[in-house]
């Protein structure tokens, strides 16, 4: 079988013509970067918005000033705005990003051809935890001053994320102990190495520092897994139920827990919580814990949206595995209004029970609690609960909150916050609350 044209056919129609690339023509292009990318392009509102903010907190910690030695810092802008846009368009690899920069056009408009690594962008994405929050409260406060938030209505509701960690890394505290061991004389022998200047020449010294910081890293998570452990020991001991397994912790993550995830299976994740306004839908608090129940995370979270914004909430929404007796009688005293279901009403109701009764063990409140979820309207009102608070939850699992990539309670936190100030950007872009690109 020929592949190719025959000579006859060669000569009936000719040589053809086509236009051929070239590569190695040198050309000048009069084109800026702004002008390639589209007047209603995304990356546009983000810097706008980016451009809005108060990141003064930022500014601060840069060491490079005018007139001394050093070289120029990366405006914290940029970095803003390359993960803000980077998070909305599902991006959560500061590697992947860091390729983006160097292709991709919106991206690329960002730097505006200042150079970045993915070590810069990685460090600036979980270092700033406190600053997001910051920003996340002067957010919603700026919302409630102009009457968008009203905090009538909060809905809270929680997500297990996948922890940057596997399951075997777990470990009792026998063999923590064995490996703490095994990382100090390792650590211990890189050093002796590393002070012997006779066995190692100038082109090794950079490799014996760099086995050093991964022992060292090393001997310090299961220094780590160990504190962890005697945290774990000490709630199993305050919680025994009869189980005799032995409390394990991760060497890897060792703050992470295994928890129950939405397939069944049990993996090593984190408790993401977002409280999110009724009105607005938009996210007003944010808080990670390493809880594999949702017990007990109510009142936490509904102190917090109270000492951010000065406001009780009316109304606040949960489902049936926040509404613990002691947080209902928390949070109803501080002023406001359960609604959630009855716990165990269905089992109460087969045999004969009045679930809204007053329950031998309720307090004032719970017993309210129980009155007002009898009546019509708060049955309704309660309806709204999954559109508020699940609303945020499937956005952000769809733009990549499936795992983290950072380990630790702290860092994750501001992984979460990253979200949720993505999630708001969309919600107030939606509402007409940011300023227009110029």
């Amino acid at each position: 079988m020929s592949w190719g044209m025959g000579t006859a056919e060669k000569q009936s129609v000719g040589r053809v013509r086509v236009k051929r690339a070239e590569r190695r023509q040198v050309e000048w292009r009069p084109w800026a970067l702004d002008q390639l990318l589209a007047s209603d392009h995304r990356a546009r509102s983000v810097w706008t918005y980016v451009d809005s903010l108060d990141l003064s907190p930022l500014y601060a910690e840069i060491r490079a000033v005018e007139g001394q030695a050093g070289r120029d810092a990366v405006d914290p802008k940029i970095l803003m705005a390359l993960w803000m846009l980077a998070t909305i368009e599902g991006i959560s690899s500061a590697r992947q990003l860091d390729r983006l920069c160097e292709r991709d056009l919106a991206y690329m408009w960002i730097c505006g051809g200042v150079g970045v690594n993915y070590h810069l962008l990685s460090d600036f994405r979980k270092d700033h935890g406190e600053f997001l929050d910051q920003l996340l409260t002067d957010t919603i406060a700026t919302l409630i001053h102009q009457g968008v938030v009203t905090l009538e209505l909060v809905a809270q509701d929680g997500m297990r994320v996948r922890a940057s960690a596997g399951a075997s890394s777990f470990r009792r505290e026998p063999t923590l102990q064995e490996c703490h061991e095994q990382a100090r004389e390792q650590v211990q022998r890189l050093r002796d190495e590393s002070d012997d200047e006779t066995q190692h020449d100038a082109s090794n010294k950079r490799r014996d520092a760099a086995r050093l910081r991964a022992a060292q890293d090393r001997q310090k998570r299961v220094e780590q897994a160990l504190e962890e452990l005697a945290k774990l020991q000490q709630h199993k001991a305050e919680q025994q139920t009869g189980s005799g397994a032995q409390a394990r912790c991760s060497m890897t993550d060792p703050e992470a827990r295994k928890m129950k995830m939405p397939d069944g299976g049990y993996r090593p994740a984190y408790n993401v919580q977002f409280g999110t306004d009724g009105g607005a839908r938009v996210i007003v608090s944010v808080d990670v814990t390493n809880s594999g129940s949702d017990r007990g995370q109510m009142a936490p979270l509904h102190d917090d949206i109270v000492t951010r914004y000065g406001h009780i909430p009316q109304h606040y929404a949960v489902d049936g595995g926040f509404a613990t007796k002691e947080d209902i009688t928390t949070v109803e005293q501080r002023g406001s209004q359960i609604l959630a279901p009855i716990h165990g009403e269905a089992r109460m109701r087969s045999k004969g029970q009045d679930p809204y009764a007053r329950q031998r063990r309720d307090t004032d409140e719970a017993f309210a609690f129980r009155q007002r979820m009898a009546q019509p309207d708060a049955k309704e009102k309660y309806k709204q609960r999954s559109s508020i608070a699940e609303f945020p939850n499937a956005e952000c699992r769809n733009r990549g909150l499936q795992q983290f990539r950072v380990r630790g309670l702290q860092k994750v936190k501001a992984v979460a916050l990253w979200y949720a100030l993505a999630f708001n950007f969309l919600r107030m872009t939606h509402l007409g609350c940011l300023p227009q690109p110029g």
